[in-house]
């Protein structure tokens, strides 16, 4: 049998929770953290559950500098009957993994990082909130820590595990966002670390959502990083088009994030006989569709989000309406169907939630 052996140390000072009617995205954090430590030659040693507090790290650590980083997203889940539910935690440890390779980083036991994740839930139970829309978001990251200034893989790393109460990730909720399209910057090229879940995709991302944002739009749809004609992801999402009477969505191709949530829909779609395919489209693609009337919906996937319908597209000055800026039927029926599995209110005829 395999040791979880991990010591715990809990808070003496536990902190005031925020109201749970009124969570922003991000912005509390619970009593307690997970931490493991790696070090060559010895492996991951260490692991702990201690109170939630700053780490410190020496200047010169290879994270600052060099950016080896990689992170995680996933949500816990309050059922009617206080049940706590993972949505397909296995994937995101298996997903953590291969991004670890990417940005040469070392491989952890996903089982045992799963069981520790089960573990400091348990421990801030009492942190998740039980609202309809509202979930514990889990943010597990590794860093390198090796105080060392030569261009080469750190020697050292922490894994950790924070979580934080949340509400929607958009204002809007579940009601349809503007998204432009961006024609000037790139987000990753094929050959890079778009499909790794790194910090550095998310840094270079920032100029064109604030770009976007100044001008009323949510985030940015991004194009290829060579021909930018053929849509790749949103900034925080995968993307999905139905276009007369078929979903598609962009074909991974190594420089588009590999979604767990756009996994699951595309699972549910083929369970639901409804029509998917993933392939390289473009954008003259899209807005030909649209111009001939033929886009029917339009939608975001992701774990912060889950779904998010899009009501309008910009590109090159021209805004795209869809379906008249409202919630399409299949975003509506795929979130209900999503949220329903996760927080256990709809059957699972996938076997994706896990009991904490």
């Amino acid at each position: 049998m395999k040791d979880f052996n991990i010591d715990i140390t809990l808070t003496t000072n536990k902190k005031k929770k925020p109201a749970f009617s009124q969570l922003e995205f991000g912005k509390a954090f619970t009593d307690h953290m997970f931490v493991w430590n790696y070090t060559e030659g010895k492996g991951w040693h260490d692991a702990r559950i201690i109170p939630y507090q700053p780490i410190t790290l020496d200047p010169a650590a290879t994270v600052f500098h060099y950016g080896q980083t990689v992170f995680e997203g996933l949500k816990a889940y309050l059922t009617k009957e206080e049940e706590v539910l993972l949505f397909r935690p296995d994937e995101n440890m298996k997903r953590f993994n291969r991004s670890n390779d990417r940005l040469c980083m070392p491989a952890f036991d996903e089982e045992f990082a799963l069981n520790a994740l089960k573990e400091l839930i348990k421990i801030d139970r009492d942190w998740i909130p039980g609202a309809e829309g509202t979930s514990l978001y889990i943010r597990p990251f590794m860093i390198a820590t090796q105080p060392y200034l030569g261009v080469a893989p750190s020697k050292e790393y922490q894994f950790m595990i924070i979580l934080s109460p949340v509400g929607s990730y958009y204002k809007e909720g579940i009601n349809p966002v503007k998204i432009a399209v961006e024609s000037e910057f790139v987000r990753a090229v094929k050959g890079g670390t778009g499909n790794a879940k790194t910090a550095g995709n998310y840094a270079s991302s920032l100029k064109a959502s604030e770009v976007a944002s100044k001008k009323g739009y949510s985030q940015v749809l991004w194009l290829d990083g060579r021909e930018q004609q053929y849509i790749e992801e949103v900034g925080s999402m995968n993307i999905f088009f139905k276009i007369n009477g078929e979903v598609i969505t962009p074909e991974l191709n190594g420089s588009i994030l590999e979604g767990i949530t756009r996994k699951s829909i595309i699972e549910l779609l083929t369970y639901w006989d409804v029509p998917v395919v993933e392939k390289r489209i473009s954008i003259h693609e899209i807005h030909e569709a649209y111009q001939q009337g033929l886009l029917e919906e339009a939608f975001g996937t992701g774990t912060a989000a889950v779904i998010s319908p899009v009501g309008e597209l910009l590109w090159r000055n021209e805004s795209m309406v869809i379906n008249d800026g409202k919630t399409g039927e299949l975003a509506k029926k795929l979130y209900d169907s999503l949220t329903g599995i996760q927080n256990g209110t709809q059957p699972d005829p996938f076997g994706w939630a896990q009991r904490v």
